[in-house]
């Protein structure tokens, strides 16, 4: 068995540069060692497989030393074992016998900070790229036995990644938990490597909204596990997959846990605000200004219109035009360089605004306008939500060019029956909040 496995393995692995085939040899018993260089620890290797091979007296002996090993793996075949190689596996060829050890160097063991969920009063640490890593720092913030952790295998036929499940048995319900490792067992896609990747594929309906919660906060890991939730965790992104999530999820910040009972209900109110202004403002003022300017007093109506006296666009084609720079001056500052970005597209922001009013292309107010829709947008604390936000605004904007605010309402209400009719793993949408569960009694 073990001549077989060396010469499949060496077929397989002779192609690559950074393949090692690696033979000792003392007296008249010699073994080879099989591994992938760039992928494992060259001083362990040295101190745990060779250094000890020429210091026992036979190969019996050095088989039951490394079967001790806490990096022993079992070999489980050839194809496991190539497998394993590529995930920095070391494997031993004994005359008799194959032993896997586990001796991958780790080159992804920093923590981050979080960038992306920043808050002021709370942890101020986010997740590595490492799966390990990422275990330990969410059994550090949550200490109960019921928590369970399920190594799924690996995910992508082509990369390989390896993913885990993390569930606190006491809260989460069955059924959640059941079509979780349903959907992970059926995934086929050459390459995942990110949550948002694995999200995009659960969602097999092209749904506009989130229906999973990527997160990079530990704090907010073990806070949705007290919920009930599972956290779906892959090697190499440190962002995390968190479900079921509802709407409330994805407008609430981890401030929130951290400061005063009514500084948080004002905080939260506050988003709500800025997710009306947002997606309700460039439809109203296009509704307000072309079909019912009555609304208005007659102060701000004259004042409106005096404004757009040299504009030679309607409405709607003045809000489109500067709603579209405001997207490429957003998608600009995410692509340029760290050190130019804001730079160039506060400088870029300035100049076009000011230059498309003084050339009458634009009013004013529709310079107001943009601004509070894209100081709004970004006050919704997960950025998976403020992009469906954003798309959302466009489709009201559509109907009130039709028919104002009459179709700004008709847009509305058929949105709520949208939202109405997305559930997450079978919880409501629009449920007002995911309540605690603790040993299925609500608290």
């Amino acid at each position: 068995m073990a001549k077989t496995t060396f010469e499949f393995l060496k077929l397989q692995l002779s192609g690559s540069a950074d393949a090692k085939i690696h033979p000792l040899k003392k007296s008249n018993e010699q073994i080879f060692l099989m591994y992938m260089k760039s992928l494992c620890d060259g001083d362990k290797i040295q101190q745990l497989v060779v250094k000890p091979f020429f210091e026992m007296h036979s190969t019996e002996e050095y088989s039951y030393y490394l079967q001790s090993l806490a990096d022993f793996k079992d070999f489980k075949g050839n194809d496991a074992a190539l497998q394993d190689i590529f995930h920095g596996a070391v494997a031993v060829i004994l005359p008799n016998q194959v032993i896997m050890l586990d001796l991958k160097t780790q080159t992804n063991k920093e923590v981050l900070d979080a960038s992306v969920e920043t808050t002021i009063h709370g942890p101020q640490k986010a997740l590595s790229e490492n799966l390990e890593v990422n275990i330990n720092l969410i059994r550090q913030r949550y200490h109960s036995s019921s928590l369970m952790l399920e190594l799924m295998g690996e995910i992508g036929y082509k990369s390989k990644v390896q993913i885990a499940l993390i569930y606190d048995e006491s809260l989460i319900k069955k059924e959640v938990l059941e079509e979780i490792r349903k959907k992970i067992k059926n995934l086929d896609r050459s390459v995942i490597q990110t949550a948002g990747q694995l999200m995009r594929n659960f969602t097999k309906r092209k749904t506009l909204f989130p229906t999973y919660l990527v997160t990079e906060r530990p704090d907010r890991i073990a806070y949705n596990l007290a919920l009930g939730k599972f956290v779906i965790v892959l090697q190499g992104t440190p962002f995390v997959l968190i479900g079921p999530a509802v709407f409330y999820d994805f407008l609430s910040s981890m401030e929130d846990l951290y400061m005063p009972y009514w500084i948080t209900k004002f905080l939260v109110t506050i988003r709500y605000i800025g997710l009306f202004i947002s997606t309700l403002l460039p439809a109203v003022y296009v509704g307000v200004t072309s079909y019912n300017p009555e609304l208005f007093r007659i102060q701000l109506a004259l004042t409106i219109a005096g404004s757009r006296a040299t504009v030679p666009f309607p409405s709607y084609l003045e809000v489109l035009f500067m709603l579209l720079m405001m997207e490429l001056l957003v998608e600009a500052s995410i692509r340029l360089p760290k050190a130019i970005g804001p730079t160039a597209t506060t400088v870029g922001g300035l100049i076009l605004g000011t230059a498309a009013t003084e050339a009458g292309l634009v009013s004013s107010i529709m310079i107001i306008i943009v601004s509070a829709v894209a100081i709004s947008n970004f006050v919704i604390p997960i950025n998976e939500m403020g992009f469906a936000m954003r798309n959302v605004k466009y489709v009201l904007l559509f109907f009130a060019s039709i028919s104002g605010l009459i179709g700004v309402i008709v847009g509305l209400i058929g949105l709520l029956f949208y939202l109405v009719n997305i559930n997450s793993l079978g919880e409501p949408y629009l449920k007002a909040f995911y309540s605690e569960r603790t040993r299925g009694k609500q608290v």
